[in-house]
């Protein structure tokens, strides 16, 4: 891998980076959705969830297709949903051992 590479790869982590994002991959695995089903996920407004939708479209996980005068997004790339239950296992791992060490295990 290269430098071109690592920032390709690194930046589509980073359209990650939001809880908000987190919760829309999760409800686009269960079926496409427009963006009035993906506002009741956050307390946010909607252009907000237009601006973290934008954030996955050109990350390229995400995609979207007009039905009439609705926008559907499309989770694109379904093995991103791989990338999401790793971190559960990074949870569950950094838990165990903090419960081993005595530390409380973070929520």
């Amino acid at each position: 891998m290269n430098t071109a590479q690592a920032k390709a790869r690194a930046d589509i982590l980073k359209a990650l980076a939001h809880p908000t994002r987190v919760l829309m991959l999760d409800a686009l695995s269960r079926g496409d959705r427009c963006v009035n089903d993906l506002r009741g996920l956050a307390a946010t407004s909607l252009p907000t969830i237009s601006r973290h939708l934008d954030k996955l479209k050109k990350a390229g996980i995400v995609t979207e297709r007009r039905e009439g005068k609705k926008v559907i997004h499309h989770l694109a790339c379904p093995c991103m949903l791989e990338a999401l239950r790793c971190t559960c296992d990074v949870l569950d791992s950094v838990g165990k051992r903090r419960s081993k060490a005595g530390a409380p295990a973070a929520r």
